[in-house]
């Protein structure tokens, strides 16, 4: 695959008193076009802030990136970004809300309508077009923006934990529809998590980050078949793979087993 993102020792440095705060340092890596990628470490490791400078909302302290071979100096064309947080309007209905992006850039509503439906059926909310965000379940909401952010057609997608707040199982079946839709779709996604097996169960790679400075210390290569069944967690190279990640996080005193 084509290279599509490259990181390359990238610095961020908060302004701060007494002193500055350092969130990044010689951050490292290249992503490929269609890729999925999770960037996983504990909280205040730099991985929020990560996707920010790559989505051209953070102006980064050193180090650059690229996109396409170019240098970034705003927010990339064709991005669509999901927070863990839905930030839907409460006052739109839920296809308005979809459509919310492609107005922002002053699409006309009527040739974006019909993506906006199809995306609807695809999370299986066909039945709430016109129902209003407070009407729904907190997992219909994300469901919704996740439609959102794809309404546009973007070739890169920034999820920053976008299930963190949800259920358990309401979590493991949005996993299943967004691989699903990844799958079909092909975007490159960045996708920020604290969870070690929703990030082996997602990605064809997990970029493991370490704190104080952020820093990536080890990136994996997953290897697992697609499309993947919730049932593959349990298998003997699943539950290997959350070992290995594990005992990195141990071997830094992040996780402890006693």
């Amino acid at each position: 695959m084509a290279l599509y993102i490259e990181v390359n020792q990238l610095r961020k440095v908060y302004p701060s008193i007494p002193s500055n705060i350092t969130a990044l340092d010689g951050v490292a890596l290249q992503i490929a076009d269609g890729e999925f990628i999770s960037f996983l470490g504990p909280s205040g490791c730099g991985k929020s802030t990560l996707l920010r400078c790559i989505a051209g909302l953070e102006p980064v302290s050193g180090g650059s990136i690229r996109i396409k071979s170019k240098p970034l100096d705003g927010p990339p064309d064709k991005l669509g970004i999901v927070f863990q947080r839905d930030t839907l309007a409460d006052w739109r209905t839920v296809l308005d809300n979809v459509l919310l992006v492609s107005e922002f850039r002053r699409r006309k509503k009527s040739d974006v309508r019909a993506r906006g439906v199809e995306l609807l059926s695809l999370f299986g909310l066909s039945d709430y077009t016109n129902r209003y965000p407070w009407e729904l379940s907190g997992g219909m909401r994300q469901r919704v923006a996740i439609c959102r952010a794809l309404a546009d057609d973007p070739e890169l997608l920034l999820m920053d934990e976008p299930f963190g707040a949800l259920d358990a199982m309401t979590r493991d079946q949005l996993n299943v529809e967004l691989q699903r839709i990844w799958y079909q779709k092909q975007k490159t996604v960045l996708f920020v998590t604290h969870s070690i097996v929703e990030a082996v169960f997602l990605s064809d790679r997990v970029a493991v980050m370490s704190s104080n400075p952020g820093r990536i210390i080890d990136v994996l290569d997953i290897g697992l078949p697609r499309p993947r069944r919730l049932a593959m967690r349990e298998t003997p190279q699943f539950a290997g793979l959350v070992a290995r990640i594990r005992e990195i996080f141990m071997s830094l005193g992040i996780l402890r087993d006693e």
